[in-house]
């Protein structure tokens, strides 16, 4: 019998996995996923920290559809909660919480929808492959330590449950995160014409970035891609010269990108002022809509919710673990597709809808269904 994907998003917004110990959180799913039949073991990447690959029939005449989200979640930011952000208080159809939509909910739908279809489903075609992550939200990091245990064996499609509100898209933008950092010479403060200072520095290069012109046209799906300063730090204290200072940088790249293009290309635009590299690096990820496997978890979608089919295509601004998983497992075709709401995602009262996190194990059910038995 599966668990109640309410009740089990609750046992996992109440485990904090705020950028560590995601191993309890994935000590609530693991018995679930046993008991149904799965052979469960995790991967960790540093201590503590794992990711956990669930396999049924994996070895059927078909490839297993793989199935991922992260049970990492970020901090709960400066402002207070008016809720416990640890309980996962319902609301009506609110449930509040860290994680509920970015996307502990996500997770449970995935985990409740896999056990539905492992416990009903006799002589299937194909199986299952569940990869559910840690340190996602700084770069995949979940994703990356367990490739070795999923590069080379036979996949199916990939549905990530990142929140869309249970809307398919078709991909999302990649994420290039670049450190800029100036050097210089320290001196007293009262003395500057004996230093370097590298804040001058810094701010000279930085200023290079602002309406930055990509050449690559605006993706159909994706728009423009786009070039952030996200942190400026620089200089120990007031009366000294800054001998270092460094800034970070958030770009949002479409499909055709060439990332170590553009980190030359800002390089070549500072100088000897500072020096440009990368911190995160995850390509976008984008299958086209006419694909079959994908139509058709867009049917699906669409009579589980009610919504039109049809329309423009869409394709999400966040990157998810698809990065890396969709290139390790062979190219093979992805959606996101999850219970969440995008612009919840982070945000102080973060809360996830019940009544779409109950769609979302419907649709995953399908889809996994119509998979393993077609």
């Amino acid at each position: 019998m599966s668990p109640d994907v309410l009740s089990l998003t609750r046992e996992l917004v109440a485990v904090d996995t705020i950028d560590h110990d995601e191993n309890h959180a994935l000590a609530v799913v693991a018995p679930h996923l046993e008991d149904a039949g799965f052979d469960v073991r995790t991967v960790e990447h540093e201590p503590g920290r794992g990711t956990l690959i669930a396999e049924w029939h994996a070895d059927a005449t078909a490839p297993p559809l793989c199935l991922s989200g992260h049970v990492d979640t970020v901090p709960l930011g400066g402002a207070d909660w008016s809720r416990d952000p640890f309980r996962a208080e319902p609301d009506g159809d609110r449930l509040y919480g860290r994680g509920t939509t970015d996307m502990k909910g996500g997770v449970a739908a995935i985990v409740c929808a896999a056990v539905g279809v492992a416990t009903s489903t006799r002589a299937p075609r194909a199986g299952l492959r569940l990869v559910l992550t840690a340190a996602e939200e700084t770069g995949s990091h979940g994703a990356r330590g367990a490739l070795d245990a999923l590069r080379g064996r036979p996949s199916g499609p990939l549905l990530i449950a990142e929140p869309t509100s249970n809307a398919v898209f078709h991909g999302h933008k990649g994420a290039l995160w670049l450190s800029a950092r100036a050097e210089g010479v320290t001196a007293h403060g009262s003395m500057p014409h004996l230093g370097d200072n590298a804040v001058y520095k810094l701010a000279r290069a930085v200023g290079t970035f602002e309406g930055f012109a990509f050449t690559e046209q605006a993706h159909p799906a994706m728009g423009a891609p786009t070039l952030n300063v996200g942190t400026f730090h620089g200089g120990l204290n007031t009366n000294s010269v800054p001998d270092s200072a460094v800034a970070t940088v958030d770009i949002r790249t479409v499909p055709g990108q060439d990332h170590a293009a553009i980190t030359d290309d800002l390089q070549a635009r500072v100088g000897d002022d500072a020096s440009v590299g990368p911190l995160v690096d995850l390509p976008a990820v984008w299958t086209d809509p006419a694909d079959d496997w994908a139509a058709a978890v867009s049917a699906i979608a669409a009579d589980v919710t009610g919504a039109s089919q049809g329309g423009e295509p869409r394709a999400a601004t966040y990157f998810t673990d698809a990065s890396v998983l969709t290139p390790a497992l062979g190219g093979v075709p992805t959606v996101v597709c999850g219970p969440g709401e995008p612009e919840l995602a982070h945000v102080t009262d973060e809360w996830v809808s019940i009544a779409k996190l109950r769609e979302s194990e419907e649709i995953i059910r399908r889809v996994a269904t119509q998979w393993c038995e077609t």
